[in-house]
C-alpha cells in the first residue's frame, strides 16, 4: 500500500480538521471503522505520523518504513499518513499536536523539548555519548536512564517515547574554520531551543541563536547566522554546504531522536494491534540505525564531490577535540544542578552505563 506524503500544501485545512477531531476527545481514530458493519477484526485504522525532516532524510525514511511494515502486518487494516517537516507547523507545533491527540505518532528531538522536560537537555552535553555509533546505538537501546527514567518524564507531559535512536554524529558548518574554541568567538551560531545547547556555544564565545530548521538555509545564506550543527545527511540534503565554506568533522555529539506516541492513543489500542505496533517498534531499532548509517555515508560523498559548491572538510584531531571537551566538562555540573529534579540521578546512571559499554 502506498502511503500518502504530506508537505506544506493543504496543511492548514488538515491541521484544522485534526485539531477539531482532537477537541472531541481521545488520541486518534483507535476504534477504527468497520467494513460493511463487520466485526472488530475488520476495522480499519487511519493514523498520522509527523516528523521533523523531509523525504529522503532519516526521520522521514524511518517513519515510512515503520508505516509500510505495520500496514503489511495488518493486511491493510492500518493506514498511516506520514508528514514531512513543515506540513503541520514547526517542531514545537508538532509536539503540541502530539500532546493534544491531533496526531497519533511523532518523531521528536529532545533538543526541541528541553524547556518542557529539563532533564532531556542531557543530549545537549557535548562529548558525553560514546565516540562510536555502534556503541551509541547499543546505549540508546539498553539504557535504563534513557528508556525508563527520562521516558517517564515525557509521559508526565503526555508524550510516550517508545524508542530512542541516533541519526549520526553532529558536525559543524561555517564560513570559516572552527577547529579550536577561540575560532567561535563572536560567531552567530544557530541552536535548538535548549538552554544547555545555547550555553555549550556560549562557552566557546559564540553568540547562540535559537531557530527552527525551516528557517536555517535562508538564515545562513543571508548571514543572519554564521554557523550551525547537524548530522552529515541533513547538512547535505538541506544544501547547507552550498552556503557554507567549511565542514568540521567534530563528532561532538550524536543527534538523538525519539519515536513517540500520544499515550491515550497507545493505551487504547486493541491487544492484537498493539502487539503488531510494538513488534514494529522493535524491528525498527536496527533498521533505523542502518538508515542513518547509509544516508550519512552517502552524503559525505555528496559534499566532497560537489565541485559546483566546494566545501573544505576539516576533520578535528583528538587533541583538538580534547580542547573542546575540556570546556564542556563544567556544563555537566550545571546540568546536574539546573537540569531538573532528576538530572543528577539520570546523569550518574547514564555515565555509568556509558562506561560499561565503552569500557572506559
Amino acid at each position: 500500500m502506498k502511503k500518502r506524503k504530506f508537505g506544506l500544501l493543504g496543511s492548514t485545512a488538515l491541521v484544522t480538521s485534526m485539531l477539531l477531531a482532537a477537541c472531541g476527545g481521545g488520541g486518534g481514530d483507535n476504534g477504527g471503522e468497520s467494513a460493511d458493519g463487520g466485526e472488530a477484526g475488520e476495522e480499519t485504522y487511519n493514523w498520522r505520523f509527523i516528523t521533523e525532516e523531509y523525504d529522503g532524510q532519516v526521520q522521514f525514511d524511518y517513519a515510512e518504513e515503520f508505516a509500510s511494515r505495520l500496514e503489511e502486518k495488518s493486511d491493510g487494516q492500518i493506514n498511516i499518513d506520514v508528514y514531512e517537516f513543515g506540513g503541520l507547523g514547526s517542531e514545537i507545533d508538532q509536539v503540541e499536536q502530539l500532546q493534544s491527540g491531533a496526531v497519533e505518532m511523532a518523531i521528536v528531538s529532545p533538543g526541541f523539548t528541553g524547556t518542557m522536560v529539563d532533564e532531556a537537555q542531557i543530549f545537549s552535553l557535548q562529548y558525553l555519548l560514546p565516540s562510536d555509533q555502534e556503541q551509541v546505538h547499543e546505549l540508546l537501546n539498553t539504557s535504563e536512564a534513557i528508556n525508563e527514567d527520562l521516558a517517564a518524564l515525557y509521559e508526565e507531559n503526555n508524550i510516550k517515547p517508545l524508542s530512542f535512536f541516533t541519526e549520526g554524529f553532529t558536525n559543524w558548518t561555517a564560513n570559516k574554520e572552527l577547529s579550536e574554541p577561540s575560532h567561535f568567538e563572536g560567531v552567530k551560531f544557530r541552536t535548538q531551543d535548549s538552554p544547555l545547547n545555547q550555553m555549550s556555544y556560549e562557552t566557546y564565545g559564540a553568540d547562540p541563536t535559537v531557530m527552527s530548521a525551516g528557517d536555517l538555509y535562508s538564515a545562513l545564506q543571508q548571514g543572519t547566522v554564521d554557523a550551525q550543527e547537524n548530522p552529515i545527511f541533513f547538512i547535505a540534503d538541506s544544501s547547507y554546504h552550498e552556503v557554507q565554506d567549511y565542514l568540521m568533522i567534530s563528532n561532538h555529539n550524536s543527534y538523538v531522536a525519539m519515536m513517540t506516541v500520544n499515550p491515550t492513543f497507545y493505551n487504547d489500542l486493541p491487544d492484537d494491534i498493539k502487539a503488531m505496533f510494538d513488534e514494529t517498534v522493535e524491528e525498527m531499532r536496527d533498521v533505523g540505525f542502518q538508515i542513518q548509517d547509509d544516508l550519512n555515508s552517502e552524503y559525505i560523498e555528496v559534499i566532497e564531490e560537489d565541485t559546483d559548491n566546494p566545501t573544505e572538510v576539516v576533520e578535528l584531531t583528538e587533541e583538538q577535540r580534547d580542547a573542546f571537551r575540556e570546556l564542556q566538562e563544567p556544563l555537566r555540573d550545571y546540568y546536574r544542578e539546573n537540569g531538573g529534579e532528576q538530572a543528577g540521578e539520570i546523569l550518574d546512571k547514564l555515565t555509568s552505563e556509558i562506561e560499561e559499554i565503552t569500557g572506559e
